[in-house]
């Protein structure tokens, strides 16, 4: 088969594509209605499906129905649509996105390399043991399993622990967690305008 007879054959079978789809749209748009309960969703709908189609048409099998095909895709599509609408948050004046503010990732970087030099100077048991309960969850009885020593001893050690960490970070209280002075007013802007 030559060259020209090839380009005529994929031709004829994009054209083929082509009408049965077009021939679809009437029952895609229906059943784009009955989905979605308002026509100019449904018509978005039939669109983004004619889209996926078009664009997947190679993977579509000859002979097979192209309807069921096609409405798989749009019901997939609504479905998937109802599931991103699910995680939205409907804001149509900018208000809810206009009080958003968040802490800047610097300072939480800051304070992590503050707290692991603070850790490193642990001596050796502390940091075992305030590692087993505050970074690994464990409870203190499988913390002082862990450790090979009694339950009294794991929690003195991390009680002692905690005591140094906070004398070397400068921490006085709950309120030296979270944001700083200055960035608190920024991240505690949607509550304080309640």
């Amino acid at each position: 088969m030559s060259g020209a007879e090839t380009v005529a054959v994929d031709a004829g079978a994009s054209f083929s594509f082509k009408r049965e789809l077009l021939a679809a749209l009437p029952g895609l748009r229906a059943f784009a209605v009955s989905l979605a309960r308002r026509h100019d969703r449904a018509d978005d709908l039939v669109q983004e499906t004619v889209m996926k189609a078009w664009s997947k048409q190679e993977s579509f099998q000859p002979g097979t129905n192209i309807r069921a095909w096609l409405f798989t895709i749009l019901r997939n599509e609504f479905y998937s649509q109802m599931r991103r609408k699910g995680r939205e948050l409907p804001d149509p004046d900018g208000v809810f996105a206009g009080n958003l503010a968040t802490h800047p990732e610097q300072y939480g970087k800051l304070d992590m390399e503050d707290f692991k030099a603070a850790l490193d100077t642990l001596p050796d048991d502390q940091r075992e043991a305030i590692i087993l309960i505050g970074a690994s969850g464990f409870a203190y009885e499988e913390a002082a399993e862990i450790a090979g020593v009694a339950v009294g001893t794991i929690k003195s050690r991390v009680n002692r622990a905690r005591a140094r960490l906070r004398d070397l970070l400068g921490i006085d209280g709950e309120s030296d967690y979270g944001p700083d002075r200055t960035s608190a007013g920024l991240v505690n802007k949607t509550s304080a305008g309640t």
